[in-house]
């Protein structure tokens, strides 16, 4: 049988996206156009994993018309289903992360591959899980990018999509006829919107943002260029950003604590004026936070607890008292079922969630929680003895799992549902009385002793200590994981006061508490 090749490869692109975002849309969208010029155009797609470990691979292939002689055994040419690393022409990702995992999967190539990713972040669950900040930095996965690829446009087509409140396969679909990549004209890349028939206009007004954002000769990226974190003449990095805005919270704490603290905190916040420049505006935030969280008294507590650290302060920077306000604020607001109910009923809430489902004001809209209580939670929050004892209750246990082994559904929005959240949010005057209250003041003030006495004499070591509040996170059993490496640090803590390098080797640990949920990594370096 006689075969015949022209020689010609296919265009083939890849696109990433998540859930909602129109990524087949956008792959629907591009063959349209290549079968409308009169090119072979075929797409596929492999789903991604769900909770946000992996987006969804759209895959197209374009081929160019061309001649077929008569003797060729087939007038269609055999089209792929799957990228192949070293192959892809475009490479279009709808977030940061998945760019980068296309680079790591060798989708990208520097000879070949035309990069045009949004520079939103969407977490991934291994970001969101990571004990301390599991954050990728966006700079690391631009630069990847921009080392890996022939040519990097990005820009944040998100913003564009919300903005003309479309969805961001739209403006990438522009960024796709801007940058040049395929041989079709702007109007060509128009149609398929036009002939949709869905948001049209929004469309469209995305589709012209994300075009002049690849077409510009200003905002597409090479590798000859550096990577700016945000526009302006020249690029700004992190540490820059958080000077910045450390320096402006510094200047309105010193100008305008009311501004921060509101009416009800200003007898507190002109004491903050006597507590030293660099730490105030943290304390203030300290000052809001445990005020909403629970009452006035409650913030004049937080605010004698992080004068005691002032007052043993020496540094310039006040590093060891801005530390004390960012961490005994986190540890005294801990997360309880009231505190959970105040923020789900919050007025603020429900206005943000009708925003970002762009309800409009004759819309109805309902919300629903997916809450699982455990009984931890739930003897946590009864008085003090009662709870203790209903903790040791093997039949109380029983009782509760049966009722809540399968999670609940809460209608927010409902008036029961609403009822029920604001009942429990309103307990907060009780919460002095609760099991986890008396628990945690006691826990802190233990936290705190040891902290003051090593400040005394080793003021680092006093931080690090300070510091080791960061791996009390979540709840159940991540929780009781951290309380238990917690734990640990502090007994190593206690036994390293006084010895050379103790700030170095507690903080070396505190990494290792960080490291993963179980605290295995802890238990390695205690014992080596």
């Amino acid at each position: 049988m006689s075969t015949w090749y022209s020689g010609q490869r296919p265009i083939t692109l890849a696109i990433l996206a998540l859930g909602g975002e129109g990524g087949g849309v956008l792959a629907d969208w591009i063959v349209a156009v290549a079968e409308r010029a009169g090119h072979y155009a075929q797409n596929t797609s492999v789903a991604g994993v769900a909770q946000r470990t992996g987006a969804t691979v759209y895959y197209v292939e374009i081929y160019p018309p061309s001649e077929v002689p008569a003797s060729a055994p087939r007038t269609e040419p055999v089209l792929s289903v799957f990228p192949t690393p070293g192959e892809v022409d475009v490479l279009i990702a709808s977030e940061l992360m998945e760019c980068g995992r296309a680079v790591q999967r060798g989708f990208v190539t520097r000879e070949r591959t035309t990069v045009i990713t949004s520079t939103n972040r969407v977490y991934s669950i291994d970001e969101k899980m990571a004990l301390g900040d599991g954050r990728v930095d966006s700079a690391e996965l631009l630069t990847a990018a921009q080392t890996a690829g022939k040519r990097v446009i990005a820009a944040n087509f998100m913003e564009m999509a919300e903005r003309h409140r479309s969805v961001i396969s739209a403006a990438l679909f522009g960024a796709l006829a801007g940058s040049g990549a395929l041989p079709f004209t702007r109007e060509q890349f128009e149609q398929p919107i036009r002939g949709f028939g869905k948001g049209v206009e929004s469309s469209l007004a995305a589709f012209a943002d994300g075009f002049d954002a690849a077409a510009s000769p200003a905002k597409p990226l090479r590798r000859s260029q550096p990577i700016p974190l945000t526009l302006g003449p020249r690029p700004v990095s992190a540490e820059e950003r958080k000077a910045a805005e450390e320096k402006r919270r510094n200047e309105i704490a010193l100008t305008e604590p009311a501004a921060l603290v509101g009416p009800k905190l200003q007898p507190l916040a002109t004491r903050v004026l006597d507590l030293p420049a660099p730490a105030r505006s943290m304390i203030l935030h300290g000052l809001v936070r445990t005020g909403v969280y629970q009452s006035f008294g409650y913030a004049e507590r937080y605010l004698e607890r992080v004068a005691r650290f002032a007052a043993l302060d020496q540094s310039s920077d006040a590093r060891l008292t801005t530390e004390a306000a960012r961490h005994i604020a986190l540890w005294m607001c801990y997360q309880d079922t009231i505190h959970v109910a105040l923020q789900k009923t919050r007025q603020k809430r429900m206005e943000r969630i009708r925003e970002e489902a762009r309800a409009d004001a004759h819309q109805l809209v309902q919300v629903r929680e997916y809450l699982h209580p455990q009984i931890d939670e739930i003897t946590d929050t009864m008085p003090s003895r009662l709870g203790a004892r209903m903790a040791r209750s093997n039949l109380f246990r029983r009782f509760v799992n049966k009722v809540t082994h399968k999670g609940m559904i809460l209608n927010t929005s409902s008036v029961t549902g609403y009822t029920m959240l604001s009942t429990m949010a309103r307990m907060r005057p009780l919460r002095p009385r609760s099991l986890r209250f008396v628990r945690e003041q006691a826990a802190i003030e233990e936290w705190l002793g040891l902290a003051l006495r090593a400040a005394e004499t080793d003021p680092e070591l006093a931080r690090e200590i300070v510091e080791c509040q960061r791996v009390l996170k979540g709840y159940g059993a991540t929780y009781a994981h951290g309380n238990d490496s917690f734990e640990k640090l502090m007994t190593a803590a206690t036994d390293l006061v006084g010895t050379p390098d103790a700030a170095e080797r507690l903080a070396d640990l505190r990494v290792a508490a960080l490291a993963d949920e179980d605290g295995a990594r802890l238990r390695a370096k205690l014992a080596a």
